[in-house]
């Protein structure tokens, strides 16, 4: 089937379900919430959906420890409630995109159940190796969750390979039956009327032969193995084949630790087996590595890693392009200001969405929610979280390793959405599953709703001149001023019409310069943070849009 790249056209919006809305007073967020929010989205200007997992699980990583593959979370609304948000989607012209997690399930779900019972077919459908000789696990490779990668199973008797959460066994890709499975799971909600999938570390599912011990890389042992694995792109050149390139959909990449040269292996219009790839490199401004790893935030360290990919991708691949995701704090918090918390915010958003790709935006990200700063560590959900503050930075107080969680830690991006100034912000009627932000009656849609100039409204601003314009869509993408360390300057450019974005990350006014060709006095001013633009120079966190037709 000839691809229909429709996705190039369109800005996406995350849900994250449990936080999103909750529909029926439970206090879970759920799909009767989200179907009530449709036409939210919509005035926003979002085109397509992606669903963080959905599906039947126990819960250790917040769903994506699944259970169940073809089925819908009774908390969630069950199956009847999906079909009911996916043909309101569809209605209103918006796509739907699962999350596809098969690097790994739930202990609980059913293969492995049989697996560790060694009942055929399943008893090679994970990882499984006894101990060494010397009684030791069979590698040193560690889990990106919970220490080491292995845990010991009484009932078979041999230890099983969990990349992530010791509740996550990792798939035996390599097994035929298993790939079989995930075509099944692919063709069952494509069949259905689901738009495409977002794949979880889809780079991690194959595993090098012999499981070898990582001698080189000092943390995270393994990983430089496992991820891009010897068989990854023959498994996803099998997928496509088999299954999707028979339907209209869209698929994207979750890659960590991915660079360009190496993304263009995966989503090459012409010989790639993906359509886009979620890289981490732009989370990677105010850390080494991890977000539990923090160093200064340093905007030359961005703009390296949003240009490199606009310049390589150029012509051959297409971008995804986001600020948030479920796996990262707040971006005001983190790459902006607290303090000119409104000016950064909308900074933040003009600093990406004018880029060559397709926008994804994280919900909570368009009125500026901030990272979560509770008073004990004992009140964070996340798997990932609460080892990091028992295992990790022990040399610290409690309390300077309470501060790491607030700046690091995946539950500021995980507290309900902040609806109103209504008790739990609106978010439910009931008991929320999860702590509320404390700053909710300040930041809030309802009263962005109200405020011609809130973070919201700039949002939906930028997303329509985004639309409307092709230079956003067919530009160029030119990096401006790339050594200067408090400004963020790109242009986009094609016969007849151009583009200029100007993006402060300063705190303090900074003097302004446009480069060769740009000429302010003839462009038009169609986007900006300040109400009245200072000629001499760009005030904290000032953005401007500038364009010439």
């Amino acid at each position: 089937m000839e691809r229909n790249r429709w996705y190039k056209d369109m800005v996406f919006y995350q849900i994250w379900p449990r936080s999103f809305y909750d529909g029926n007073g439970d206090g879970m967020g759920d799909l009767y919430g989200v179907y009530d929010k449709l036409d939210y989205l919509q005035q926003l200007g979002i085109d397509g959906i992606w669903f963080s997992p959905l599906y039947p699980s126990p819960g250790a990583d917040c769903g994506y420890d699944i259970a169940d593959y073809m089925d819908i979370d009774a908390m969630y609304g069950g199956m009847e409630a999906f079909k009911k948000v996916l043909h309101g989607a569809h209605e209103r012209g918006m796509k739907v995109l699962m999350d596809l997690v098969v690097n790994h399930t739930s202990d609980e779900h059913e293969w492995f159940q049989k697996s560790r019972q060694r009942i055929e077919p399943y008893t090679d459908y994970y990882i499984w190796r006894p101990a060494r000789p010397d009684g030791k696990l069979p590698n040193n490779w560690d889990s990106n969750f919970e220490g080491k990668a292995w845990t010991f199973d009484e009932v078979r008797g041999e230890y099983y390979l969990h990349l992530f959460a010791k509740k996550q066994p990792d798939l035996n890709m390599d097994n035929p039956l298993v790939r079989e499975e995930v075509k099944k799971i692919l063709r069952f909600w494509l069949d259905m009327g689901v738009d495409g999938f977002r794949e979880d570390v889809i780079t991690y599912i194959s595993k090098p032969e012999g499981l070898p011990d990582d001698r080189l890389f000092p943390i995270y042992k393994g990983m430089p193995l496992y991820n891009h694995g010897p068989h990854i792109h023959e498994y996803l050149s099998e997928f496509k084949r088999d299954v999707l390139d028979h339907y209209d959909c869209v698929t994207l990449a979750e890659a960590p630790l991915v660079w360009p040269d190496q993304a263009l292996k995966y989503i090459d219009e012409e010989k790639g087996q993906m359509d886009m790839m979620i890289q981490f490199q732009c989370q990677c401004a105010d850390c080494f590595f991890s977000d539990y790893m923090p160093t200064k935030f340093d905007l030359r360290k961005l703009k390296r890693a949003f240009s490199s990919w606009q310049y390589k991708l150029e012509g051959k691949a297409w971008n995804m392009l986001y600020m948030e995701n479920h796996d990262h704090p707040r971006i005001i918090s983190r790459y902006g200001s607290e303090k000119f918390w409104k000016e950064s915010g909308k900074m933040l958003a003009a600093a990406y969405l004018f880029q060559k790709g397709t926008p994804f935006v994280y919900q909570g990200q368009e009125i500026g929610m901030l990272n979560w700063k509770p008073e004990s560590p004992e009140m964070y959900e996340d798997v990932q979280t609460r080892w990091q503050y028992e295992n990790a930075a022990t040399n610290k107080t409690p309390e300077q390793r309470l501060q790491r969680l607030w700046r690091s830690s995946r539950d500021s991006a995980r507290t309900p959405v902040q609806w109103s100034d209504a008790e739990n912000a609106g978010f439910t009627t009931g008991t929320p599953w999860f702590y509320v932000n404390p700053n909710y009656p300040q930041i809030n849609v309802a009263q962005q709703e109200q405020d011609p100039d809130s973070i919201l409204n700039f949002y939906r601003k930028a997303i329509r001149l985004r639309k409307k314009l092709a230079v956003v869509r067919y530009g160029s993408y030119q990096e401006h001023f790339p050594l200067d360390g408090n400004i963020y300057c790109y242009s986009r450019q094609m016969p007849g019409q151009k583009l200029l974005v100007l993006c402060s990350f300063a705190d303090h006014p900074v003097s302004l310069r446009l480069p060769k060709g740009f000429d302010a006095a003839s462009g038009k001013l169609i986007l900006n943070n300040y109400a009245r633009p200072c000629r001499k120079g760009l005030r904290p966190y000032e953005t401007r849009v500038y364009l010439w037709e």
